[in-house]
């Protein structure tokens, strides 16, 4: 039952994390800009953040569920804000041919703000609740060590596929020129900031 459990929060972890929204994006281009290490801190914060989603939605806790649903305009007009400024940035932005060494500063500062950036968007936490409710997790759940187990799962799970995609990423960006990674760059910029838009609009209607 408990090996059922973690496998189901990683095929639950994968498929939530895997259609490519405004944190793939993100994913894609600090691969690009700033090398694999930059990508790690990437990916581990926003595993971080859907394993706190998904925790909140395993084992209901009221008080976080109710206040993210109370407040879906302000995080969805913050994290919209924060990701058209970090796509104008990232257009604006040069790469350079080989990726810098980043501080261990600089990669704590991509964890939280990929952590915080992907927990501006509630609709994960709607997500996950749905998702266990449908996929019969709502006995496993009773447990204390199958949900645990169940939750840890779905950072595996997230974790796996933005690892699998900045790979992807790392193995496209050697066969680029300084040319092509500014294209991309600018490309990656501009998505950025159409999901920041289409943040702020969906909290106002």
């Amino acid at each position: 039952m408990m090996i059922i459990a973690l496998l189901k929060g990683i095929a639950i972890g994968f498929s939530l994390a895997a259609p490519v929204g405004p944190i793939g994006v993100l994913c894609i281009r600090r691969t690009l800009a700033e090398g694999r290490r930059s990508a790690l801190s990437t990916m581990l914060g926003a595993a971080t953040a859907d394993m706190v989603y998904g925790l909140v939605a395993a084992f209901g806790v009221t008080l976080v569920s109710e206040f993210v649903a109370q407040h879906t305009f302000w995080f969805r007009l913050i994290g919209g804000a924060v990701m058209i400024i970090l796509g104008v940035r990232t257009y604006r932005a040069h790469i350079p041919p080989a990726p810098p060494r980043l501080s261990f500063n600089e990669h704590a500062g991509n964890f939280v703000s990929t952590f915080f950036l992907t927990l501006t968007n509630p609709l994960t936490l709607f997500a996950f609740a749905a998702v266990f409710a449908g996929v019969g997790t709502v006995e496993e759940l009773s447990a204390t060590k199958t949900a645990a187990l169940l939750v840890g799962g779905v950072f595996i799970g997230s974790l796996a596929w933005f690892g699998t995609l900045t790979t992807l990423t790392y193995i496209f960006r050697n066969f680029l020129r300084t040319k092509g990674l500014d294209l991309v760059n600018r490309i990656t910029g501009w998505l950025i900031v159409i999901f920041g838009t289409a943040a702020i609009v969906s909290g106002l209607f």
